[in-house]
């Protein structure tokens, strides 16, 4: 039995300095009206061009990120892979509009695979497609790709192409590359591109992982179906699955467009479908590769116990978890502990440009039922041990 509240194990990396500062930190992201305010303040300081780099490096940038670039990531990379955790290596520049950009971010994703390739202690990488095109042209071409004018039948084949090219790079270095779910209204183009992909260059190893969001009612069963798409094809699938980071703002936007929301009813219900598609990976584990993205105890402890009944090894190379670095360490170093694949998502980038993506993981933690609580608690625990052992 996996012991969650092991958090000598768990923290053993940290400093009593380090330590104290993520309590600071989770105990202002528990306030989601401090985190609206501070995220306003840090665009409007960006905007002013007032000098916080090195107060936002300091603090949410440093519990969050692993550096400015890859080989600032190195300590990171290093000091996981010390307690038996990998590192996914995700390049978070968001919000990017023009095409020098798109190709920066495409090739700067190219740049995480080749890292990856001479490195054990990277499985796998990462990438949004949204990095790599205009995402109106990529909502328009989600909603109905017959309705692009010439133009913009153009941008969307760079997009493909952009694709095609990380894919190749990783077919060829036999690194496996995660494709990340985003909102809705993206999902079909991703979905389409994601499966030419897989029949491209999933032959007999799981070079590209699609990933399946269980906060959406329709998921479940897109999921068995693209099962069965690539079990015909002879296709040996990646699946990373994961609850969902934008219920919030799919509900608003359904609301305001006036369609059906594709959001589940409550959490019951994306539990259900979440505990549901691991099990279903589970039962054809022979031509799947599976990767739990969770924070949720519960799941984790649901998934090691399916392994066991299953016979399948700790270790077994088919399955993973993955929790995102600065969160949930209590999960990501016990399991490891036990001989699980465990991997860290460790964003990078320089500050003013993560700079989005540390706003929207402040404000998931905010929206994330008891996450924060769970991480302050377990914090405080260690260091009353340590005050005590002194």
């Amino acid at each position: 039995m996996i012991n969650f509240e092991d958090t000598n194990s768990v923290f053993a990396h940290k400093s009593n300095w380090e330590l104290k500062k993520s309590y600071y930190l989770f105990s202002i992201l528990k306030y989601s009206l401090l985190v609206k305010i501070g995220s306003l303040l840090l665009r409007v300081s960006f905007f002013l061009r007032l000098p916080i780099n090195k107060l936002i490096k300091l603090t949410i940038f440093n519990q969050f990120c692993g550096g400015e670039n890859i080989q600032d990531c190195t300590k990171k990379i290093n000091e996981l892979s010390d307690f038996g955790i990998g590192t996914i290596l995700d390049y978070s520049v968001e919000g990017k509009e023009n095409e020098s950009d798109f190709e920066k971010t495409k090739d700067e994703v190219i740049q995480t695979i080749l890292f990856s390739a001479n490195s054990s202690k990277i499985p796998f990488t990462v990438f949004k497609i949204t990095g790599l095109g205009k995402s109106s042209i990529i909502e328009k071409a989600s909603r109905d790709f017959n309705s692009l004018n010439d133009t913009e039948i153009l941008d969307i084949s760079l997009v493909s192409k952009r694709v095609d090219e990380i894919c190749k790079v990783a077919s060829e270095k036999k690194v496996s590359v995660f494709i990340d779910a985003e909102d809705s209204w993206y999902q079909n183009y991703i979905d389409q591109v994601v499966e030419t992909m897989i029949l491209k260059y999933n032959n007999k190893f799981p070079i590209v992982y699609n990933t399946i969001q269980l906060y959406r009612h329709d998921r479940l069963q897109y999921m068995k179906d693209l099962i069965t798409r690539c079990n015909s094809n002879d296709k040996h699938l990646g699946l990373k699955l994961v609850r969902g980071a934008y219920m919030e703002k799919e509900r608003e936007v359904a609301a305001k467009k006036n369609y059906e929301d594709p959001i589940q009813v409550d959490k019951a219900a994306t539990d259900y479908d979440f505990t549901k598609a691991v099990e279903y990976c589970l039962e054809n584990i022979e031509t799947i590769s599976l990767c739990a993205g969770t924070h949720n105890e519960k799941s984790v402890l649901h998934l090691t116990d399916i392994m066991k009944k299953h016979t399948l090894r700790n270790s077994d190379s088919r399955i993973w978890f993955a929790q995102l670095l600065g969160m949930s360490d209590h999960i990501s170093f016990n399991l490891s502990k036990q001989g699980y694949n465990v991997a860290k998502y460790v964003p990078y980038g320089p500050v003013k440009e993560v700079v989005p993506y540390l706003i929207r993981r402040a404000e998931e933690n905010t929206s994330v039922s008891g996450q924060t609580g769970r991480e302050l608690s377990l914090i405080k625990i260690e260091l009353e041990n340590r005050n005590y052992s002194k």
